[in-house]
């Protein structure tokens, strides 16, 4: 049912796909109202228990336009019993095909719907595209925040944002980054650092972890040396013979080359295949290249992170200062034993002439008297009669 409704009578739809509104193109859409009228109606749905009698299925930009240029009356089509998932799939099916609908605000509608139960392959039937075209925009949904602002700014390409979303988080910044800055000179040589991370990240061996053997070690400077001479080679003889022939008129290499003309251009045909098969190979191992650096500049970081907060903790905790050892005291003298009597009287000193400075005067020894009979036979001890 077509009618006239009160502009003020119909509310935005909180669950509109599309997010992000262009102000130059709003600011056309008004001026090109103002001037012709709303040539194409507004879809809307009864709602109950609602501030406004209305809600939008599509046409927000139009009924926003409509509201800056100043009208009260809007043309619209009123769709009677149509529930709120009805509601969002047309509103989908009215921005999916627009210009102006990122692929950020698709893949979230999409996401919606497979929320609510629709597979990939029902969705891709109702807005007639393909189940990988579906899968691939709700892909994009593992983008950081950051990341998916700039694609939704057009800073990075849909496709290159694809491969940057299989990264994780982290790296995610890294690739979106280095784009945006100008680090690499095409999309693809960007596809390719980003593959490369991807491969960091599974742990594919890109580097040995071991030192290569004597054996490996000469096999890959003889494949370096003929890899290195080949390409030389080509420089040196190829690309000038190239750059002669492309100054040539087509008339003169008519003349020139004459029947075996098809020939040659089979040739460089064939050169021109394996030239853009080897640039592309060179392309990658460029991103390899470039992610083991990566790579290597992000653990040296952390090695130094770390070794910074060992420094921090050092100076918040200082060890205690080691604590002078105890002297050990000396064990004093024990006293000298006692002098018998006889040695008392040989060392005391003469009274009134010695003094404690004077050494004591030797005596002579005393010689052993042996005991005689009677005296032995005394000191015998008695035996019992």
């Amino acid at each position: 049912m077509f009618a006239d409704l009160q502009i003020d009578q119909i509310a935005a739809n909180p669950g509109q796909p599309r997010k992000f509104f262009d102000e130059d193109k709003h600011k056309e859409l008004k001026g090109s109202i103002e001037e012709n009228g709303l040539l194409q109606p507004v879809v809307v749905r009864p709602v109950e228990d609602g501030d406004t009698p209305y809600m939008l299925i599509a046409g927000e930009r139009r009924w926003r336009a409509c509201k800056a240029a100043g009208l009260t009356v809007i043309p619209a089509n009123v769709l009677e019993d149509t529930d709120d998932e009805k509601a969002y799939v047309l509103g989908i099916a009215e921005n999916v095909g627009r210009a102006d609908m990122t692929i950020m605000e698709e893949a979230g509608a999409y996401a919606d719907l497979k929320a609510a139960g629709w597979e990939p392959l029902k969705i891709a039937k109702q807005f007639g595209k393909t189940e990988t075209a579906i899968k691939w925009r709700l892909g994009l949904l593992t983008l950081r925040k950051e990341v998916a602002e700039m694609v939704d700014r057009g800073e990075i390409k849909n496709n290159l944002a694809w491969h940057i979303a299989q990264l994780n988080p982290g790296n995610q910044m890294v690739a979106a980054s280095r784009y945006v800055r100008g680090d690499f000179d095409s999309e693809a040589e960007a596809q390719h650092f980003a593959n490369a991370l991807k491969m960091m990240e599974q742990q594919t061996s890109l580097t040995n972890e071991k030192a290569p053997s004597a054996e490996e070690t000469e096999k890959r400077k003889k494949q370096k040396a003929k890899a290195k001479d080949g390409l030389g080679k080509a420089e040196e003889v190829l690309l000038p013979l190239l750059e002669e022939l492309a100054e040539k008129k087509p008339e003169d290499l008519a003349v020139i080359l004459g029947d075996d003309l098809s020939r040659h251009i089979k040739v460089v045909g064939k050169l021109y295949s394996q030239v853009q098969l080897v640039r592309n190979l060179l392309s990658k191992a460029q991103g390899i290249q470039r992610a083991m650096a990566e790579e290597f500049n992000k653990k040296a970081l952390e090695v130094q992170q770390e070794a910074a907060k060992e420094k921090r903790e050092a100076k918040s905790d200082p060890k205690p200062e080691a604590q002078p050892k105890p002297v050990a005291k000396k064990a004093a003298a024990k006293p000298a034993a006692k002098p018998s009597g006889a040695a008392r009287t040989q060392n005391r000193p003469a009274a009134g002439t010695a003094s404690k400075t004077t050494p004591a005067r030797k005596v002579p020894a005393q010689k052993k008297v042996e005991p005689t009979a009677e005296v032995a036979k005394k000191a015998e001890p008695a035996t019992a009669k």
